[in-house]
């Protein structure tokens, strides 16, 4: 608990004052944290040849530092980007040498994580751009409805959310989570943000808190299909960078997915 409450300190220590800097800082620690996530996914497959994983690094800093512009966002996306990497990865699974041991699978499976670390430590450039309250927004929704949903499954929980995914994690602790999740965050967004109406707020808050839950449900069933405790020890007492940012990223996805719409 000790080392663990230290660790805490010192990543708050180093962070906030970068998300309060902003600019080329932000975007330094993102590219660097989606690095490190990249290579805890990466370490978890042994047939992937090293030169693929010195190129997906460089496709992955590409995508986090790339900045999209809003109004040709998917666009940009859903061609070049993609068809390039295609042709990239599938070739990579023809020319090497020991084709039983680095499949097309494999090839497909690094090209699947790099594309989704790339989108998801750009998008928490593309949060910073619109502000700082914005970040805090996110971050408040998933620590508020982790921590809550944590306390509701010691005091109540009784019926399990995914057994099979998460066994500690409960229906009831979900509730809880999301109830106070919204509530915290909605007040916040209202009294600081208040660009929109409360009743949209109250809705959106709601939903980012289940995409919070699904997040951190994604990986650790990506844990548990790798039989895996943690993503890495890099940050001690906490496991690794997606250990400790599985359910913010899908929180961020979600709300830039909401500005995209709207």
């Amino acid at each position: 608990m000790k080392t663990r409450i230290i660790s805490a300190i010192i990543m708050l220590a180093v962070f906030i004052p970068i998300l309060l800097l902003g600019d080329i800082y932000y975007s330094v620690l993102s590219c660097i944290l989606g690095m490190i996530a990249l290579w805890e996914l990466m370490r978890l497959e042994k047939n992937i040849p090293l030169y693929m994983r010195i190129i997906s690094y460089f496709i992955c800093l590409f995508l986090i530092i790339y900045h999209y512009k809003e109004t040709n966002y998917f666009t940009e996306v859903n061609y070049a980007i993609l068809v390039s990497m295609f042709f990239i990865y599938s070739f990579s699974s023809i020319i090497n040498k020991d084709t039983k041991k680095y499949t097309y699978k494999d090839s497909l499976w690094l090209m699947t994580m790099t594309l989704l670390i790339g989108i998801m430590f750009n998008s928490f450039i593309r949060i910073r751009l619109l502000g700082l309250y914005p970040v805090i927004y996110c971050f408040l929704i998933s620590t508020m409805t982790d921590t809550f949903a944590l306390f509701g499954g010691k005091l109540f929980g009784k019926h399990k959310l995914a057994p099979l995914i998460s066994p500690n994690k409960t229906i009831e602790g979900s509730i809880v989570g999301s109830l106070f999740g919204t509530i915290i965050s909605s007040i916040f967004y209202y009294f600081v943000i208040g660009n929109m109406s409360i009743e949209v707020i109250l809705l959106l808050s709601f939903v980012l808190t289940i995409f919070g839950q699904m997040g951190d449900l994604f990986f650790s069933n990506i844990k548990r299909f790798y039989n895996v405790k943690d993503f890495s020890n890099i940050i001690p007492g906490h496991g690794g960078i997606l250990d400790r940012l599985d359910s913010v990223i899908f929180v961020i996805l979600g709300y830039l997915l909401y500005i995209l719409i709207i």
